[in-house]
């Protein structure tokens, strides 16, 4: 048996559908020295409800005034995503997400004790306790409730386990699993995921920092682990080195995991701009797959490689992600790139002679300028070369 059908069978047993919540707006917006004004976020909204994500976690209306006013507006659009608030457990905070007519709530608390101790100067009983009342008052709101454990990976699994059985007694629908400072690694996290659903019984969100990188990673072991939804923001903005990303966690579960999902994933690259843009945070050229070097191809085996087939160095095409493939010419290029480039796009055929002395040329060139070459400067090369070739 293959090992794509091994996954699907696997999933199949496992009825794995996976929605995911998208908290761009929320956590994405805590990134330090981020501000969105209410049009951009109203407008990430709706760039989020088109590509299908199943539940926006819009703000924290206990922030009051401006923050309440986008909650509600971005309500008032009639969006297919649900429209989630987030909140402390704490029931005044609650009450005012009821007034921003969400239809859920995310009731936060820490589970590590080093946050019990120190943060909330607490105990793990008040902890629990708060969590209860919370959830038993949202739930008699008629809320969809999702309880987020923050600083789980750094909490007692015992404790951890407690916790999420009273959460599901209170009524909670799913348990936020936070890597709140991102220590987890996929092979902790598929221990930990698994060992909850197993004692517990509830849905699991993964919501993982990328502290040491493996935020991506680590989400997508926790839903090979059992988790049904998975916490994302656009271009992985967060709070210090950001959270799991969206466009990577889609495309991960759907070309690794092998999973069937019903997401726009063309609107990745416009998405991924806009936020950059209204964030302030620049798109590196190799962000992971909406970067535009990532369907850009120099090396002269690799770009010999993707003019006969493109499967050959990509995964998936870059229209799919919003992308358009690039031949680069530079220090790298080969005589294939050199003829497939002013063929395809100048529309001139070059002889045997031809390629081979402007690749030499293109070389020395890129060579000189420490980079790749722009059109203007490989026609300047060319034109050149006639000259040149005329005159001998």
């Amino acid at each position: 048996m293959k090992m794509d059908d091994i996954q699907k069978d696997w999933f199949k047993e496992k009825d794995a559908r996976v929605y995911v919540v998208d908290t761009t707006l929320r956590d994405g917006e805590q990134t330090a020295g981020v501000v969105f004004t209410n049009q951009e976020k109203v407008q990430i909204a709706r760039y989020l409800n088109q590509m299908g994500v199943d539940q926006i976690e819009a703000g924290i209306p206990v922030m009051g005034g401006f923050e309440k006013d986008c909650i509600k507006e971005i309500m008032s659009l009639g969006l297919k995503s649900s429209i989630m608030a987030w909140n402390r457990a704490v029931i005044s905070d609650i009450e005012q997400s009821i007034c921003c007519g969400v239809d859920a709530v995310a009731i936060s608390i820490s589970t590590s004790d080093i946050h019990i101790e120190h943060k909330l100067q607490t105990t793990r009983q008040d902890v629990l306790n708060r969590m209860a009342d919370a959830v038993k008052f949202a739930k008699d709101n008629q809320l969809y409730v999702s309880v987020n454990a923050e600083d789980a990976s750094r909490s007692d699994i015992a404790y951890l386990t407690e916790f999420a059985l009273i959460a599901k007694h209170a009524g909670a629908d799913r348990l936020r699993f936070c890597d709140t400072v991102g220590t987890l690694d996929p092979l902790t996290t598929y221990r930990y995921i698994s060992t909850l659903i197993n004692a517990v019984g509830i849905d699991i969100e993964m919501h993982t920092h990328n502290d040491f990188g493996m935020a991506t990673a680590n989400a997508l072991a926790g839903v090979y682990a059992g988790a049904k939804y998975v916490g994302v923001t656009v271009n992985g903005l967060g709070e210090r080195a950001g959270n799991a990303c969206l466009q990577e966690v889609i495309m991960g579960m759907k070309y690794l995991m092998k999973l069937e999902l019903p997401y726009n994933t063309t609107l990745f690259r416009e998405v991924a701009e806009y936020v950059a843009r209204a964030s302030g945070r620049d798109l590196p050229v190799s962000k992971p797959i909406v970067g535009s070097n990532i369907f850009a191809h120099e090396s002269g085996i690799h770009g010999d490689g993707v003019l006969k087939n493109p499967l050959t160095y990509e995964v998936f095409s870059p229209e799919e992600v919003g992308l358009e493939r690039q031949i680069v010419i530079g220090k790298h290029s080969g005589s294939a790139a050199i003829r497939s480039k002013f063929a395809r796009e100048y529309g001139i055929k070059l002889q045997n002679d031809e390629v081979r002395d402007i690749l030499a040329l293109a070389r020395q060139m890129s060579i000189d300028k420490k980079r790749s070459l722009f059109d203007k400067e490989l026609m300047y090369i060319y034109e050149e070369y006639l000259k040149a070739k005329k005159n001998n």
